[in-house]
């Protein structure tokens, strides 16, 4: 039996490299699609580097992409994104780079293609500050 809600949110797409990868989800109740490496990198344990996704987004007004660790990479390989989760919003037509560190003991070998992280569309709400002198609750 299905339930939620399962519903699509077309993003206009820009490839901007032809090593670039058209981002696929694994599933069809897969919450976010894999995001690959346009670059072949050796990453030393405590090294940061930035890896170009190879495309650019038009996220829609009203939702952000937000780009987070694949679990299965990150304790496999040590490997994580230092932004994380990532934000692209709607008024970003960007590149998309992921800022990735090695966080584990050992090298990590990165090769064109490979699944390096997973994102998706979600709903973006803004805060309406107001300033008040108590809490509603009276706690501080």
């Amino acid at each position: 039996m299905k339930t939620g809600i399962h519903c699509t949110v077309p993003v206009p797409i820009k490839m901007l490299s032809d090593k670039a990868v058209m981002p696929t989800y694994e599933s069809e109740n897969a919450a976010c699609c894999d995001l690959h490496s346009t670059i072949n990198a050796i990453i030393e344990p405590d090294q940061t580097v930035l890896i170009p996704l190879g495309f650019a987004l038009e996220v829609p007004e009203g939702f952000e992409f937000v780009i987070r660790p694949k679990l299965s990479i990150s304790y496999k390989t040590g490997l994580s994104i230092r932004n994380s989760p990532g934000t692209v919003s709607a008024d970003c037509r960007d590149e998309l780079k992921l800022v990735i560190k090695n966080i584990g003991s050992e090298n990590v070998t990165i090769r064109q293609g490979d699944v390096i992280a997973q994102g998706g569309p979600r709903p973006m709400y803004q805060a309406n500050f107001k300033v008040v002198e108590e809490f509603s609750d009276g706690e501080e």
